[in-house]
């Protein structure tokens, strides 16, 4: 009877360690970015918010950051849901508008202070350090999120550049629920272009939209490029070879905006025809984003744009083991008509 007992006590104390090693394994890599706090004023790139436009003329005593085809127009006219003409004068400016983050760990949520949403570890993320220091690839979840950062701090919001509804920090996507994020087939049904883009003489061609993006004017016209960072199709989380986690989590942004795009889920901001309000651009408009890191090790005196190497950029931008899972801002330039 006492070695029933006994039997039965072991067996207890092992499934109760299976449990709690199962619990803490869960846990291992969500870590908190601290986003919500200080970091919303010390860690973002104020710089970044500049040239400011007004009226066709910058008012920040520079021009060089006003991207290709953004509006030129001094004055402008918007028509209001009575059907009534507004007029108004044209402005333009780099805001930040979103948050994406890349996480190993299915569900982890370091924009939201470390919060776990129910989603099981089928595919669990890694950065594809194996064994000997080999990279096999990485492949990473991401999480998109409205960031409103000068809605929610009254800044630079009157009118109709307030046009996308969303008035505090707000999840939008998460790629847990995204089944063309961690297959490939499905990826290329949801973008067939894919197929007029993969070959070889494509992929070589990026080389010379890298060179242009390294002086911060990517080729709009090569759609499936990302610069120096790769190829943008697949659609997908997998990224091969041995990039480091910087530029590998570069592409994969690259390539979240240019999905969102193509699905409709984001819209193009810059020009002429989006002044009254976002226009659907079913391609990624390149010269309408920048990028700067927010966490683990913000850029905050200058951003970068798609394709940018992050041998300009990403150097020492990582926390070895917490700090590994980087939080991006996504600026986006945008032209709007102010009225009364």
């Amino acid at each position: 009877m006492n070695r029933h007992i006994s039997h039965l006590l072991s067996m207890l104390a092992f499934w109760l360690c299976i449990g709690l090693s199962s619990s803490t394994n869960a846990a291992v890599g969500c870590y908190s970015g601290d986003v919500i706090g200080p970091k919303l004023i010390t860690d973002i790139c104020w710089d970044c918010l500049f040239p400011l436009r007004v009226a066709g003329v910058s008012i920040s005593g520079e021009t060089s950051g006003v991207p290709d085809g953004a509006s030129t127009k001094s004055a402008c006219m918007c028509w209001d849901t009575n059907n009534v003409p507004r007029p108004g004068i044209s402005s333009g400016m780099w805001e930040p508008a979103r948050l994406v983050e890349f996480q190993r760990v299915p569900g982890c949520s370091s924009v939201l202070n470390g919060v776990r949403f129910p989603f099981d570890r089928t595919f669990q993320g890694t950065h594809g350090y194996g064994s000997g220091g080999k990279q096999d690839g990485m492949f990473m979840h991401y999480h998109y999120y409205a960031f409103p950062l000068l809605v929610i701090l009254d800044l630079f919001t009157s009118g109709w550049c307030q046009n996308d509804g969303y008035m505090d920090l707000d999840v939008m996507y998460m790629s847990e629920l995204d089944p063309t994020w961690n297959n490939a087939e499905l990826a290329f049904f949801a973008n067939p272009e894919a197929a007029a883009v993969a070959n070889p003489i494509a992929a070589a061609a990026c080389s010379a939209d890298a060179v242009a993006s390294a002086t911060g004017n990517p080729i709009e016209s090569m759609f499936w490029c990302a610069g120096s960072w790769g190829t943008l199709y697949p659609l997908v989380g997998s990224v091969p070879g041995n990039r480091g986690v910087i530029k590998g989590s570069s592409l994969l942004s690259a390539r979240v905006l240019a999905a969102l795009h193509r699905r409709g889920l984001a819209y193009g901001t810059m020009g002429d025809a989006a002044m009254c309000g976002g226009e659907i651009t079913p391609t990624l408009p390149k010269s309408q984003y920048k990028l700067s890191i927010l966490h683990p090790l913000p850029e905050t005196k200058k951003g970068h744009k798609i394709g940018e190497s992050t041998l300009i950029w990403g150097q020492a931008r990582t926390i070895p083991a917490e700090g590994q899972d980087p939080i991006y801002t996504i600026w986006r330039w945008k032209d709007c008509c102010m009225t009364q």
